[in-house]
């Protein structure tokens, strides 16, 4: 009997001391609570006015201490986390130091607010900062126009390699059936799909340029010149009838905002390649980041014209058979497209 005592003691007095120790971590725990428990409150309470967008409820000293309790706050999460304080101070601390960092070094625009800066400058100083790369885009484009022309007119087997399977507008095809792909070639029930179709086509060819820049530009430039010498061939074809001012009113209705789309998204791709190539003193990787992310603004852009081209070449350009309204109809939107680009939001960017 007297063993048995002796060893419920000796259990007893062993655990004495590890009760012991709990208490004085609770203890410690409770102290280091208190001692910084009014600046995390203020500070829980200026960041929740900040979240609830109440800017006004905040005085200048909130707005000027905010910074300092913040540094505070992560200097007790740190203690916290290497002292192994209770987990409920711990976790709480952590969730309050994410929402601290969020509004003092996080984004808080709205996407209303980004949509309007991107449409209002944003956008056309992205594409202003290409010029560069627009133009050699542009230069390609025509050197590729004015090759696939040359081709086909020294032999007419190159339409084929150019256009693929077409089965109307090939070489040998009359006045007549040429003019008829022109005008009145498609019902009107059919316009819809049709519009999807061109839109997902041009969207590829565009995404391909894009893509393609990170190859240091040069399979985007060969691209470019793809698309154009199919350009070319189609208007040797319909020059050879007579048909060169209906075919470029035909191609202009939706051809000056698809093909501006088409050279910007190139432009795009050469504007990542060439940093790729030519980082400069800032290094490869920064000099990617930058232009990177001004080619990701442009792309964006160059989404929303393939989708005014494919309305314009699935709608407008079936409905409207007059070659004078639809060059006033293309001309209008590429002096549209110009202005915006190179005239607007001019101010912005030197403010």
């Amino acid at each position: 009997m007297s063993g048995w005592v002796d060893g419920v003691k000796a259990r007893l007095g062993r655990r004495a001391p590890e009760e012991g120790a709990i208490a004085a971590a609770f203890l410690r725990s409770d102290r280091f609570r208190q001692e910084r428990e009014g600046d995390w409150k203020r500070l829980e309470g200026i960041v929740t006015r900040l979240e609830q967008g109440r800017l006004r409820a905040l005085s200048d000293a909130d707005v000027l201490d905010l910074p300092v309790l913040y540094r505070g706050l992560v200097s007790s999460l740190s203690i916290a986390r290497e002292t192994s304080l209770d987990v409920a101070t711990t976790h709480w601390l952590e969730g309050l130091a994410q929402r601290a960092w969020f509004q003092l070094h996080g984004s808080r625009q709205g996407f209303g607010a980004w949509l309007k800066g991107f449409f209002t400058g944003g956008w056309s100083r992205a594409v202003r900062a290409m010029g560069l790369d627009v133009w050699i885009a542009f230069g390609i484009l025509v050197a590729g126009t004015v090759l696939g022309w040359l081709l086909v007119a020294h032999d007419a087997g190159w339409y084929g390699a150019l256009m693929g399977g077409e089965s109307v507008r090939v070489p040998g095809a009359t006045r007549e059936a040429l003019r008829g792909t022109l005008f009145g070639g498609q019902r009107e029930d059919g316009l819809g799909l049709f519009a999807t179709y061109l839109f997902g086509h041009n969207a590829q060819i565009s995404i391909l340029c894009f893509a393609l820049g990170f190859a240091f530009g040069v399979p985007t430039l060969m691209l470019l010149v793809q698309n154009a010498g199919m350009l070319g061939a189609m208007l040797w074809l319909f020059h050879g009838q007579g048909l060169t001012v209906e075919v470029v009113g035909w191609l202009c209705i939706h051809g000056t905002t698809e093909l501006l789309a088409i050279t910007l998204a190139g432009a795009a791709g050469l504007h990542v390649g060439r940093a790729m190539a030519f980082p400069g003193q800032r290094g490869a990787l920064a000099a990617m980041a930058d232009a990177g992310g001004r080619a990701a603004v442009v792309m964006l852009g160059v989404v929303l014209m393939l989708v005014v081209a494919g309305l314009l070449e699935g709608f407008a350009r079936q409905l409207i058979q007059d070659t004078g309204a639809r060059l006033a109809v293309g001309g209008s939107m590429l002096a549209l497209w110009l202005a915006y680009f190179f005239a607007y939001g001019r101010k912005a960017s030197h403010g």
